[in-house]
């Protein structure tokens, strides 16, 4: 209850920051000033741009992967690796302090190599995965536990980066329309929570038909053998399926500068419209 006490206040905190610090502007690169483009209209618009489309399609997977391996680690840990069961909460710490110091790295990588190539680095979680379903020792477990907070930090970070240049190509390629980059990302936020509840849903019902009990110490070997499966096998098929969809992801470094050059471009002769109206 104190928990969830904090987490709400947080959660409010972060409200009344948005709220209150953040004022929108107009966009000044529609040439309809005023004309806002209806929500249906605007997301059936959205749902056929094509780098919007294999973005959000790769990180379904991905982030349904990642998600399959965060809510399986502890209960793998626990009942799949009994070597495993009195440390679980240190990994558990691991994975989350290897991601926070791994944000600075991704962040220089993609601007040095850039972002589709900096995507691939989620595959790392992939072979260690499967090292440690194979091989459930304790060194093997913190090894894993930090290339799952390289792989989870880039999950996070890079759609996120990646996001406004599909905004931007879609407002080269649709100087008219107004007001819809927060149904690219509200779209984004829906389509991932969606992917994750299904992974945890499939998750779930997989470990009931497996015959799983909270209240039972030892589990049976059906349980142990979904947990390896849920752990290892099915996140790499997802993320092998998202990262090949990322192949054809049309943006990159060279076409991002294009469209940020355009876009400027726009924006100075928009500027100087109003100034000659003014």
């Amino acid at each position: 209850m104190i928990a969830a006490g904090v987490i709400g206040c947080v959660y409010l905190f972060c409200t009344a920051v948005l709220f209150l610090g953040v004022k929108e502007k107009d966009d000044p690169f529609a040439f309809q000033p005023g004309m806002v483009m209806p929500f249906c209209s605007g997301f059936r618009q959205s749902m056929q741009h094509g780098p919007y489309l294999y973005l959000i399609s790769s990180f379904l997977l991905i982030s349904a992967a990642v998600q399959l391996q965060q809510s399986n680690f502890v209960l793998f840990c626990t009942h799949a690796a009994d070597n495993l069961r009195k440390h679980f909460q240190n990994l558990v710490l691991t994975i989350l302090i290897s991601a926070v110091m791994s944000i600075p790295f991704w962040q220089w990588f993609l601007q040095r190599f850039g972002k589709k190539k900096a995507a691939f680095g989620i595959s790392w979680m992939i072979p260690f995965a499967i090292m440690l379903v194979t091989i459930p020792n304790l060194i093997v477990a913190y090894v894993v536990a930090v290339t799952y907070g390289f792989s989870i930090a880039a999950s996070l970070l890079l759609p996120w980066s990646m996001l406004p240049d599909v905004v931007d190509n879609f407002r080269l390629m649709n100087p008219q329309a107004k007001g819809l980059e927060a149904i690219f990302y509200s779209s984004f936020v829906f389509f991932t929570k969606l992917s994750a509840g299904i992974a945890l849903g499939i998750s779930t019902l997989s470990l009931q038909f497996a015959g799983y009990s909270s209240a039972a110490c030892k589990q049976p070997y059906l349980v142990v053998l979904t947990l390896q499966i849920l752990i290892g096998a099915v996140p790499a098929v997802l993320i092998v399926l998202g990262l090949f969809i990322l192949i054809f992801y049309p943006i990159t470094e060279d076409t991002r500068k294009e469209t940020e050059l355009a876009l400027d471009v726009m924006r100075l002769r928009t500027r100087r419209s109003t100034l000659i109206v003014i």
